[in-house]
């Protein structure tokens, strides 16, 4: 007697099910993941999400070494901050997908010709694996001198700053909430001593209600502050970015209370 055939470890989704599909035009494959001894639900749960994640695919296609790379694409698509010529800042930059996405909208490896060739500056506590057109230093940004090694670095000031940090999850919403805005501050500080007149800043935030403070920080130092879910963040994930254009510059660094200043 013939056996019969055992559970595929895949099944085909119904179509519409999955909004988040590859855009094909074919049905995508769900993968399912078995709950192994000594694994937790959460990870089983988390190991799921990333295989059939379509941008995890796709930075897997592209060479991207991870998928946040497409969040900062897809700004940099709505707001034009990555142009040839600028200087860049990347903050917490591993495992290096921001840079890599950055590279060639600065032309920092000179290959638009005709174009300016910008630079960029990868800075991360831990060691990244080099990246062609991007200076990779293992820094913690938040010396007391830090904002003289960027610039030194650099070469002068920087017309981008960007940051997709998170604080290590400690498992409480709230908790999280606090950490994460905590370190985008302290970016958006370091921004404030690096950053030349006119420049921009970019950094994740988690949606939870501090990041109001945050919010008009950045209204003083900033023409525009916008937030904005780009298509590759998780829509389960609290994430957004804050995207700050129009840098005062340090003249006018203390805007508060200022009658002409709109934003003050």
């Amino acid at each position: 007697m013939a056996k019969k055939p055992g559970k595929k470890k895949y099944g085909v989704g119904k179509p519409g099910a999955n909004k988040n599909t590859s855009g094909r035009g074919q049905r995508d494959l769900t993968v399912k993941v078995k709950t192994a001894r000594g694994r937790k639900m959460s990870s089983t749960l988390w190991l799921q999400r990333q295989l059939n994640d379509p941008y995890v695919k796709r930075a897997q296609t592209d060479g991207y070494r991870g998928r946040a790379a497409y969040k900062i694409l897809e700004l940099d698509d709505k707001y034009r901050f990555l142009v040839p010529g600028a200087r860049v800042v990347d903050l917490g930059c591993a495992p290096g997908g921001w840079c890599q996405v950055a590279v060639p909208r600065i032309n920092a490896l000179g290959e638009k010709k005709g174009k300016a060739v910008g630079r960029i500056i990868g800075v991360d506590l831990q060691e990244v694996e080099p990246i062609a057109g991007a200076e990779i230093h293992q820094l913690d940004f938040m010396e007391d001198d830090a904002d003289l090694k960027v610039k030194d670095w650099l070469g002068g000031q920087a017309d981008v700053v960007m940051s997709d940090m998170a604080a290590a999850s400690s498992g409480h919403k709230q908790t999280d909430h606090l950490r994460i805005i905590a370190l985008c501050e302290a970016a958006a500080y370091l921004a404030f001593d690096v950053l030349d007149e006119g420049g921009t800043f970019v950094a994740k935030v988690l949606a939870g209600g501090a990041e109001g403070e945050l919010q008009k920080l950045l209204k003083t130092k900033f023409k525009k502050v916008v937030n904005v879910k780009p298509p590759a963040s998780r829509s389960d994930s609290s994430e957004k970015f804050v995207v700050a254009t129009g840098f005062y510059g340090n003249q006018d660094a203390d805007r508060d209370g200022d009658p002409d200043n709109p934003l003050g």
